[in-house]
């Protein structure tokens, strides 16, 4: 329940924040880019976005959606790698990484009539 929660609100963020954007424009499509590490579920993206849109200048727009690689760096061995898991471990071992890449939810670009 509480990610649905979670997505809705994204998602009323990211219809305001194009609509606050593109004022009187009839948007046709919306693309996104969600980072692996970022927490958001694009199916509930996709979910929330078509009752989020109704009624609005965003109805009935596509809602593409890309899934960005995440890449972190090793304090320890120096290495650059793709975590397979949300918490990031080296394949050395270590946990003291820094996360360089696929925390970001951006929205790439908007399509208007």
């Amino acid at each position: 329940m509480s990610e649905a929660v979670h997505e809705l609100a994204i998602t009323e963020g990211l219809v305001e924040a194009v609509t606050q954007r593109l004022p009187g424009a009839r948007v046709t499509c919306v693309r996104l880019e969600i980072g692996a590490l970022s927490g958001v579920v694009a199916d509930s993206v996709r979910f929330c976005f078509d009752l989020v849109t109704e009624g609005t200048r965003l109805e009935g727009a596509a809602l593409e959606i890309t899934q960005a690689p995440a890449v972190c760096h090793c304090r320890v061995c120096g290495q650059d790698f793709e975590p397979d898991r949300p918490i990031a471990l080296c394949p050395c071992g270590s946990a003291e990484v820094t996360v360089l890449t696929g925390q970001d939810l951006k929205i790439t670009s908007v399509q208007v009539a």
